[in-house]
């Protein structure tokens, strides 16, 4: 049996302009698709919030599939910025020539905006209609009293007083898993003293990430909230992570555009002996 050539990954952190900041995806590219009882292998073994498949289709776009240490998810903002940056950075792609990605969220496109990553993504806009019932336990998993509750397809969201209070929420991780949602984005305007406009914390325990460092998708939901309740299309959120990133959007009619940096840190080989993972 022939063994695979080893594959390469790539570690970059996204919304991040230097290393060890913002928020830590693995890429990897590939020629044809894996199977994926491999990439959640891979995902696993990794042990990072997301790592990132990528492999060509015809017509110049690219198929792309993410997955945390437990699960695929349907849509992920940071490892969508840290393909992008691998694919320009290896030249796969011209640097900056737009990317088109086939996703489970539908088509995404990349592109550069300056020196920024910029993500096309759609709005996933909250609906708080009947989600006080919902109230009650998200204050009991966050330890505090929340302003309003509701939610997207994919997360709830609680909304807090203050900057200080999303800063210092200790969440109970087992009582988020139980909500039924991949998790729980927490927010509050940022201090009037702040450079940026909203803050924001992300846990998905329920997907094996307990609290995500920055969460590009999250802003598809803050971004047209935050918005609504300032005025103004074009914001900038800081995810008050230990890590933290600050991430920018642009909100237009179903879509939300969210940008930021990105930076290689790990160029590495996985040996994969077990050639019968490849199968589709």
């Amino acid at each position: 049996m022939t063994t695979p050539a080893p594959l390469q990954i790539v570690t970059v952190d996204a919304f991040a302009d230097r290393p060890f900041t913002g928020n830590p995806a693995a890429v990897s590219y590939s020629d044809k698709p894996l199977s994926t009882v491999l990439m959640q292998a891979i995902a696993s073994e990794l042990n990072l919030s997301e790592t990132a498949f990528v492999y060509p289709l015809p017509g110049g776009t690219y198929h792309l599939r993410w997955f945390t240490p437990t699960a695929e998810v349907e849509l992920c903002g940071h490892a969508t910025m840290a393909a992008a940056h691998v694919m320009w950075e290896r030249s796969i792609v011209a640097r900056g020539e737009a990317i088109s990605f086939t996703t489970l969220s539908g088509i995404l496109r990349v592109g550069l905006i300056g020196d920024l990553i910029a993500m096309d993504f759609p709005a996933e806009p909250v609906d708080f209609a009947e989600q006080p019932s919902k109230a009650s336990a998200i204050e009991d998993a966050i330890g505090m009293s929340v302003l309003a509750t509701g939610r997207n397809r994919m997360d709830y969201l609680a909304v807090l007083g203050s900057e200080a209070e999303v800063r210092r929420a200790a969440p109970d991780m087992s009582a988020i898993a139980a909500l039924p949602a991949r998790g729980l984005i927490i927010t509050a305007p940022a201090d009037e003293t702040r450079q940026y406009d909203f803050v924001s914390r992300c846990f998905y325990p329920a997907v094996g990430v307990p609290e995500d460092p920055v969460t590009g998708s999250a802003h598809c939901a803050l971004g047209p909230y935050w918005a609504d309740r300032l005025g103004r299309a074009t914001l900038v959120g800081l995810q008050a992570s230990l890590r933290g990133g600050t991430v920018r959007v642009e909100c237009q009619p179903n879509r939300v555009v969210i940008s930021g940096n990105a930076v290689t840190v790990l160029v590495a080989e996985m040996t994969l002996k077990n050639s019968s993972l490849f199968s589709l």
